[in-house]
């Protein structure tokens, strides 16, 4: 295996973010008592686990993403940009545009991380693992995740068995971050022949498991946040963001 790059997608319009994201891009809304965006949070955790290298896959309101971290040097990193193309759209459309644009390589292996998410997750233990099990992908996993919502089991006829106020699901839910070996970049490449959209979790992980390749979860305790809605964005606490996340700013 070759060296890490670390891919940050914030190329989306952010819809489930609306009105805030008609003037901002997603990974630029401002969190915590010091109101940095949210993808500084993610540039320096990856920093932290001395990741380096990264590639940023940017789209809508790409100008503020480029404004502010510019080549990457005052965070200490180096930064791209690769501009998705329209006519293959989808998170893995994203990363498959930068690998037929000779930006990533077949040699390393990559840390993928959607621009709306914040944890604290240690990223060197899971690339660790990653490394461990010789794996073509590794997807991050939480367990105990609870619904945000009320959920229902009914009787045929529709009456209510029972009901649960936002329970906790048994099974462990994808975090959205993922190590993928860049020799599944030439697989994401043909599946993307003849479509206009291809998703990573959706796509292309299920794809490689029917294949019979390594793909392995790893299962953390860390915290972890989904930003991407204007609800849970006004529910994330500024004091819980300073207080976790001080490590980042010693």
């Amino acid at each position: 295996m070759g060296g890490v790059r670390g891919i940050v997608l914030c190329g989306g319009p952010g819809k489930r973010l609306r009105p805030i994201t008609y003037y901002f891009q997603k990974a630029m809304i401002p969190i915590g008592r010091m109101q940095k965006p949210l993808l500084e949070y993610i540039v320096r955790l990856l920093k932290f686990y001395d990741i380096k290298n990264l590639v940023f896959l940017v789209d809508y309101k790409a100008e503020q993403i480029v404004n502010y971290f510019d080549n990457g040097s005052r965070f200490e990193v180096s930064i791209s940009y690769v501009y998705d193309d329209p006519s293959l759209k989808g998170t893995a459309g994203s990363i498959v545009n930068a690998y037929r644009g000779g930006v990533l390589n077949t040699d390393e292996t990559l840390l993928i991380y959607y621009g709306d998410i914040l944890t604290d997750m240690n990223l060197q233990n899971f690339l660790n693992f990653h490394r461990e099990k010789d794996a073509v992908a590794t997807v991050a996993l939480s367990s105990g995740f609870t619904v945000r919502v009320g959920v229902a089991e009914l009787e045929a006829d529709g009456k209510i068995k029972s009901f649960q106020e936002k329970p906790k699901i048994d099974k462990p839910v994808s975090i959205a971050i993922t190590a993928l070996e860049g020799e599944a970049l030439k697989e994401m490449d043909k599946m993307a022949i003849g479509k206009t959209d291809l998703d990573l979790m959706g796509d292309v992980i299920p794809h490689l498991i029917d294949k019979g390749a390594k793909v392995y979860g790893y299962v953390t305790d860390a915290f972890w946040y989904d930003v991407g809605s204007t609800e849970a964005y006004e529910k994330l606490e500024p004091d819980l963001v300073d207080r976790i996340f001080a490590f980042l700013y010693k």
